[in-house]
């Protein structure tokens, strides 16, 4: 770069691929020289979901991804691997892209139609899980009943704990106390109505400076996996996500779960994405 101060990064939506839609993020193409605290500030000062810096990363991997919200850094989320998936595909040519993340190594694949690149789906880590210790102040936070399914903590490097409500109805008409679910601490709290293969779902991290995200990949694959465990749909079986709706950021996912309750092979989630906007920071 001619001024070092300048820093070129790329805006996309990412789980559509539709302008304007899905969840956006942004990609810092390269992040040599960006410390810890400016990454953060970064994030902040761009409000979107996640920003990604990359940097690069060791042979094994085209790039590692520092992954930031404005509150906090993530080691792994799915919506900035999937964005910075598409952006280095694209650069480099590559129809595997590989990506060192905090949670360790992520493989995505992509596909082309014409040249370009229309769907990636990344390899996720596989979560651990166990009962969360706080339903009661869950449920009151959103103000609903019970789940129909345990609550259960997934963790894939973020947590995620997982509600199933009766209907789509009921999750689109969720209107939770932000406050509360603060509260709980860094976790993602997702809610779920699912018909067959069929998925509905709102995803709330006001403490991961988050109040509603329109697209969650991380959440996605433990949420396929958390279906698989408990007899919802069959472990292999693909589920399509539809979220974001509420507030104007329609978004689709797709993920699975494989393997049985005794051993989790491989859990897995893609979608689209569009590129949106390009540009540079000046950061110092």
């Amino acid at each position: 770069m001619s001024d070092p101060a300048k820093h070129p990064y790329v805006v996309l939506d990412v789980f559509t691929d539709v302008p304007l839609e899905g969840n956006p993020l942004a990609v810092f193409t390269d992040a040599d020289g960006i410390g810890d605290d400016l990454m953060q500030r970064t994030a902040r000062e761009l409000n979107l979901s996640e920003t990604v810096f990359l940097l690069p990363g060791d042979r094994s991997a085209h790039a590692r991804a520092r992954i930031f919200t404005p509150a906090t850094e993530l080691p792994f989320a799915g919506h900035p691997v999937l964005g910075a998936a598409f952006v280095l595909g694209r650069l480099l040519g590559c129809s595997t892209v590989q990506l060192q993340t905090g949670a360790g190594l992520v493989a995505i694949a992509l596909r082309r139609e014409g040249g370009r690149i229309v769907y990636g789906e990344m390899e996720q880590p596989i979560p651990t899980w166990m009962q969360f210790d706080r339903v009661d102040e869950l449920l009151a936070a959103l103000g609903v009943a019970r789940s129909g399914l345990p609550v259960e903590v997934y963790s894939n490097g973020p947590n995620h704990v997982y509600v199933e409500l009766a209907d789509e109805d009921a999750v689109a008409g969720l209107s939770p106390d932000l406050g509360a679910l603060l509260a709980l601490g860094q976790v993602g709290v997702s809610c779920f109505a699912s018909a067959g293969a069929r998925v509905k779902s709102r995803m709330f991290a006001p403490g991961l400076g988050v109040a509603e995200d329109p697209a969650t990949g991380s959440a996605a694959g433990p949420l396929a996996l958390h279906l698989a465990r408990h007899g919802r749909i069959a472990f292999g079986q693909r589920i399509e996500i539809s979220q974001g709706i509420e507030i104007a950021r329609p978004s689709i996912l797709h993920a699975v779960a494989e393997g049985s309750p005794q051993e989790v092979r491989r859990v897995a989630v893609g979608g689209a994405a569009v590129v949106v906007a390009r540009g540079e920071f000046r950061l110092n």
